[in-house]
C-alpha cells in the first residue's frame, strides 16, 4: 500500500492578519482631546463667579443712615463716599487701600468721629464706585476722585489719610495739591522701593495671582471665596477682624460690576519707584503708621519715608499687620489723635 503525501504550499502572507478599518480609531484620537476641552470648559462654568447685582450691593453695602451718596465727576465718574462725624470740625478724608471699600474706615470713623467731620469713598474700580466711563485707575485717576468728593462737599482744604495703595495715592496728592492738604496720615502706605537688600514681602495669594496676566484673566472670570478669605487672613495679623461678614463684603464688592476688570487693568500700571525721591517735597506734616506684621509692604518703608522726610512722626504697633484701623482702631485712633494735637493752630 502506497502512502500518498500531498505536499501542501504555504504562502507567507497566509499568516500576515488584514488590520481592522482604521475609521473608528481615528474618530477616538479626536475625541480624546474634544472629551478634555468639554470638561474644562465645564470645569470653568461652574467654577465661574458670576458679578454680583448693582442695585442689591448698593442696597446692601450703601449708607446705612440714609440715601446713599454718589458725586458725579467731569469723565462721567460716579464716586461712592460717606461724610460721617462732627459736622463743625476739622474735615478728614480717608482713602482705602487696594481691592478694599471706604468700610475699612468705619472703626476709626467710631473712634474719631466725634473730633473730626471724616469722608469716605470707593475709589474707581472699588466699592460701589464701580467701574468709571473714563477707565483710568491710575494714580491720576485716583486723585481726580478726591477732587470730585471734595468738590461735591465744598472742602478746599482738609486733613488727607490713606492706607495701602490709598497712602500712595494720599502722599501724590499732597505733591499735586500742597494747598489742600492740611496734614497727611500715611497708614502702612505704598509707594517706596524695596531697601537695599531686603527681601521682598510674602504678600497674600490674591496680589501674588495678579502679577502674572493669566491669573489676571482667570481672575476676572473666577473669583471663589475661599480665595478672598485667605487673602484677608494672610493681610492681617489680628485675625479676628476675619469675620464672616467682613469676608462676604469684601469678596461681593470684588464682584462688583468692573471692578475686578478694573483691578486686572490697575496691575498692569507701571509702579513709577521714582516718585519716591520726591516724597521729601511734601509740605504738609506727615504721620507715618505702620503694623510691625505687614506682610504686604515691609514695615522698613516707616524708615524709607522719614529719611526722605525727617520731620515725619513715625509709630510702629507692635502685632499689627496691614490693615491697623481695622486691627487696632484704639491704638491707631490714639497715634492719630496724638499727631493732630501737636500741630500749630491755622489762623485762618
Amino acid at each position: 500500500m502506497t502512502d500518498e503525501t500531498t505536499d501542501l504550499q504555504i504562502d507567507d502572507n497566509d499568516f500576515v492578519t488584514t488590520p481592522p478599518p482604521r475609521k473608528w480609531w481615528r474618530r477616538k484620537r479626536l475625541l480624546v482631546p474634544i472629551a478634555i476641552v468639554a470638561g474644562f470648559v465645564l470645569l470653568f462654568l461652574g467654577l465661574r463667579t458670576p458679578d454680583t447685582d448693582r442695585d442689591a450691593m448698593i442696597a446692601k453695602y450703601g449708607n446705612p443712615n440714609g440715601v446713599t451718596l454718589f458725586a458725579r465727576g467731569p469723565a462721567g465718574q460716579s464716586i461712592h463716599y460717606r461724610d460721617q462725624g462732627c459736622r463743625t470740625c476739622p474735615p478728614m478724608v480717608l482713602l482705602h487701600g487696594a481691592n478694599a471699600s471706604l468700610h475699612t474706615w468705619e472703626p476709626l470713623v467710631r473712634q474719631l468721629g466725634a473730633d473730626y467731620r471724616i469722608v469716605t469713598l470707593d475709589l474707581p474700580g472699588h466699592g460701589l464706585t464701580g467701574a468709571t466711563p473714563d477707565g483710568d485707575y491710575s494714580a491720576t485717576g485716583m486723585i481726580n476722585a478726591v477732587d470730585v468728593v471734595a468738590a461735591e462737599l465744598g472742602l478746599e482744604r482738609f486733613i488727607l489719610g490713606g492706607n495701602s495703595m490709598g497712602g500712595g495715592i494720599s502722599w501724590r496728592y499732597a505733591l499735586a495739591r500742597p494747598d489742600r492738604v492740611e496734614a497727611l496720615l500715611l497708614l502702612n502706605a505704598a509707594g517706596m522701593p524695596p531697601r537695599a537688600g531686603e527681601r521682598a514681602p510674602s504678600s497674600n495669594i490674591g496680589f501674588r495671582i495678579m502679577r502674572y496676566g493669566v491669573g489676571r484673566w482667570l481672575a476676572g472670570q473666577i473669583t471663589p471665596r475661599a480665595l478672598v478669605k485667605s487673602s484677608l487672613e494672610q493681610s492681617v495679623s489680628n485675625q479676628a477682624v476675619v469675620t464672616e461678614e467682613a469676608v462676604d463684603r469684601y469678596w461681593e464688592l470684588l464682584r462688583f460690576p468692573g471692578n475686578r476688570q478694573a483691578t486686572a487693568k490697575r496691575a498692569t500700571l507701571p509702579r513709577e519707584p521714582e516718585m519716591a525721591a520726591a516724597f521729601g517735597d511734601v509740605q504738609a506734616p506727615v504721620l507715618v503708621l505702620f503694623g510691625k506684621e505687614d506682610r504686604i509692604i515691609n514695615p522698613s518703608a516707616a524708615q524709607s519715608f522719614k529719611e526722605r522726610k525727617p520731620a515725619a512722626k513715625v509709630v510702629l504697633l507692635d502685632g499689627i499687620g496691614h490693615l491697623p484701623m481695622e486691627e487696632a482702631p484704639e491704638a491707631t485712633a490714639a497715634a492719630i489723635r496724638a499727631f493732630l494735637s501737636e500741630l500749630p493752630v491755622r489762623a485762618d
